[in-house]
């Protein structure tokens, strides 16, 4: 373990300077300061004074609305707030973007302000922190993320291959052969398991597997309004969709050509966001127990703050049958 006079070794300094510097003193130079956070981060510094008078984890949010009750990110907040806060932890919720995170490292974000781990909601494998996590010492757990080979880090989420496996054993069962998927570009961890969860799913059933049944874009009703007639040109009877979202915008543009659901074409999403229930038709698609993903947000921090290495906790995926799918259309 780092400590202050190896820091002040490093940059060659003073034991005073350097305390001051991590204690945010007034007659140390911004710049001084930002020297002394970033070579402690580098060496595995850890303020132990700071953690003793603060007891603070932060959740960091990216792309996600979690400040509408029942949406997605409020939920796993409170999955993870409902876990933590009895046991006498402060949580703070704070959004990141690209713009923030280029703006100071991440373990200089953590020390500045006292969080001693954090729950990490929506990065992307392009955002600049996800680079730093890879040799980052600070107890940190990830949503639909993965970082290999660092013991500080853990991750949460939904089993993306039993879900797909259900929703194909489903759409098989129903008559369909020709299965498509219209997803997002695979620049995150979570999209490129879904893609593969596909793969492997259709596989195992014994189903062809084309190209030109697999439609990747960035923008969710762009993409819709290319992929569905070009899949459905290509004899898909079925379409599996990598979230929600992009599910409903396909239903809206079906409704726009004509085309039934699911009289034509069979979709299915992924998340069980509340609106799937109230579409027309109602969105056959597959349940992520977010309350459920919030709580093991924090029992997998709690392990790593105890020094406890894990890796991976999945949830158990559950196929929500609705109007969206039925019997392959002869």
């Amino acid at each position: 373990m780092a400590t202050i006079n190896d820091i002040a070794e490093k940059l060659g300094i003073s034991k005073s300077t350097v305390s001051k510097g991590l204690n945010n003193a007034r007659d140390v130079s911004e710049e001084m300061r930002k020297k002394i956070l970033e070579t402690a981060v580098e060496l595995g510094y850890v303020n132990r004074r700071q953690q003793k008078d603060r007891k603070a984890l932060c959740i960091l949010v990216e792309n996600m609305d979690f400040q509408t009750p029942n949406q997605f990110g409020h939920d796993i907040i409170l999955g993870f707030k409902q876990m933590a806060e009895p046991e006498g932890w402060t949580v703070d919720i704070i959004p990141i973007d690209m713009e923030f995170q280029r703006g100071i490292p991440y373990g200089v974000f953590m020390m500045e302000h006292g969080y001693q781990a954090s729950f990490i909601l929506g990065l992307t494998l392009l955002d600049p922190w996800i680079h730093e996590l890879r040799t980052s010492r600070l107890p940190t757990v990830l949503y639909d993320n993965y970082v290999k080979e660092n013991p500080y880090i853990a991750s949460v989420g939904c089993d993306s291959q039993e879900g797909f496996e259900l929703a194909v054993k489903h759409l098989t069962a129903l008559g369909h052969k020709k299965i498509g998927l219209i997803s997002g570009p695979l620049e995150s961890y979570i999209l490129k398991a879904r893609y593969n969860a596909y793969l492997n799913a259709m596989d195992k059933y014994n189903l062809e597997i084309n190209e030109d049944y697999i439609g990747l874009g960035y923008y969710v009703n762009d993409s819709t309004r290319k992929y569905v007639p070009k899949l459905l040109a290509e004899g898909v009877t079925a379409i599996l969709f990598s979230h929600d979202v992009r599910a409903i915008s396909a239903i809206t543009e079906c409704e726009d050509r004509g085309i039934r659901i699911p009289d034509d074409v069979s979709i299915v999403g992924f998340d069980d966001l509340p609106m799937t229930a109230y579409t027309q038709p109602s969105l056959t698609t597959i349940r992520q127990n977010r309350i459920g993903i919030g709580k093991c947000g924090y029992y997998a921090l709690s392990c790593l703050l105890n020094q406890v290495s894990i890796g991976s906790i999945l949830l158990r995926a559950t196929l929500i049958v609705r109007n969206s799918t039925g019997p392959a259309p002869r």
